[in-house]
């Protein structure tokens, strides 16, 4: 399978790379005292269990998905008609057609906007809703703030032998844990779901090794391993965090619900068919497993979208398909009983430019960055149907009506999933920190 990448080739080796590093740093019982000292979870209001987030990595043009604009020039409009969906007087672009026929199932907020232009930090503040403390470049990973991923695994993870956040097919740039640390990690599973030699990592026992001879191994490491752990909480004994990783590894091995949940073969041809044979569609009807199993919360990062050349060609490609899998993704979900408890977000770091240009000397015209306005399509855990939250301009180029910003969108998921988006907590240095700095929802999406 390809990688994609976007126009500071950032691709997902790089992105796996830079999971591995956020990784590092503190100790298990430093995570207890954090827990410990963190103010108590107010109660649950939310009616989300899960969110899947589809991260459209290297930002999704609105213009050519949820926010056209028929009666803008033509170097502005661009090439594909609008067409009409169920709620009258609003519009799509014409690739969209399953979601348009069904936007009574979800809401779309057009009217986000952040100062943030280039992929780390527009990718940093969206992912986090806090906005990166320094400036950063273009291609940088930075994590000055924990992800929503790894908040919803903090706050509402279970110990029921899956790990409480995953990534598919890898971690986007900012979607570590930073200071909440390894345990709130997501767990990253690569490869393509629609091969059919698909097989997870760390979820099954090596080939020859029966269970009994594993347990008899881990048995050994116990006995070996005698070192004495060091139970003053201010240490952060790296050696008890090392344990908490044996841990977490063994659980998984040994989970009959993880070996099932990633059993993607035990769905119908029919029901594969329909989410689409192809990695993305694959990696959603995945992620929709993970959420029968009570995982948290659940990204696909879905790169390239970062479409300064070509767009129209390559999305006459794709977004058919596209719109095809999330339309599948709400639906099995509705008809299964699961929308109510389950948040679908997709959205990317901002939007794309109302002029159409080339970059640097590339054929075909493309779009650039655009952080003053963007689309985002936000589904289940109580959100209502055939809501279209603001507005941008009649040539795209700014949030008009109900501007929004990533605070209010973060603050929001927070609270459908039942999570106080004002909680403070506190870093291992012992500094209190909001989870959003700024607790404001959306009322529209209540």
């Amino acid at each position: 399978m390809s990688e994609y990448r976007n126009c500071a080739g950032v691709s997902r080796r790089d992105c796996l790379q830079f999971g591995l590093s956020a990784m590092a740093g503190v100790g298990l019982t430093s995570l207890l005292r954090l827990q410990a000292e963190a103010s108590p979870t107010v109660a649950r209001k939310g009616t989300a269990k899960s969110c899947v987030l589809i991260w459209m990595d290297g930002g999704p043009t609105h213009f050519e998905t949820f926010d056209p604009k028929p009666d803008a020039p033509a170097e502005i409009r661009g090439e594909f008609e609008p067409i009409s969906t169920k709620l009258p007087g609003v519009q799509f672009s014409q690739h969209m057609t399953r979601l348009a026929g069904m936007l009574d199932q979800f809401s779309v907020i057009r009217s986000i906007r952040h100062d943030q232009g280039n992929h780390g930090a527009g990718n940093h503040y969206m992912m986090t809703g806090s906005p990166p403390r320094i400036p950063v470049g273009c291609g940088a990973f930075v994590s000055f703030h924990p992800s929503m991923g790894s908040v919803a695994a903090y706050e509402l993870g279970k110990d029921n032998g899956l790990p409480n956040y995953f990534s598919i097919p890898s971690m986007s740039r900012s979607g570590g844990p930073n200071f909440l640390g390894a345990k709130y990690a997501p767990f990253v599973v690569g490869g393509d779901p629609n091969s059919a030699d698909f097989r997870v990592r760390d979820v099954a026992l090596p080939q020859g090794l029966t269970e009994d001879h594993f347990n008899r191994r881990t048995d050994l490491r116990k006995l070996v391993d005698r070192i004495e752990r060091i139970n003053d909480p201010a240490a952060g004994d790296p050696v008890g965090g090392l344990d908490e990783y044996y841990r977490q590894g063994y659980d998984l091995i040994t989970s009959r619900t993880a070996q099932a949940a990633f059993d993607i073969q035990r769905e119908s041809e029919k029901v594969r068919d329909a989410y689409g044979r192809n990695g993305f569609g694959q990696r959603a009807l995945l992620a929709r497993r993970l959420v029968e199993a009570g995982v948290p919360f659940i990204t696909i990062n879905d790169g390239g979208w970062d479409h300064h050349a070509d767009i129209f060609p390559t999305l006459r490609k794709r977004l058919p398909d596209w719109d095809n899998t999330v339309a599948t993704l709400i639906s099995d979900l509705n008809d299964r009983g699961l929308l109510e408890s389950t948040l679908v977000v997709a959205l990317g770091e901002f939007g794309r430019t109302p002029a159409i240009s080339t970059l640097n000397g590339q054929k075909g015209a493309g779009r650039d960055h655009w952080a003053n306005a963007m689309s985002v399509l936000i589904a289940g855990g109580g959100t209502p149907g055939g809501v279209i939250v603001g507005s941008t301009d009649r040539k795209g180029y700014t949030a008009k009506e109900r501007v929004l910003s990533p605070e209010n969108f973060v603050s929001t998921i927070y609270t459908k999933l039942g999570i106080d988006p004002g909680k403070i907590v506190y870093t291992p240095q012992g500094r209190p920190t909001h989870l959003v700095s700024d607790a404001t929802t959306i009322r529209e999406l209540a």
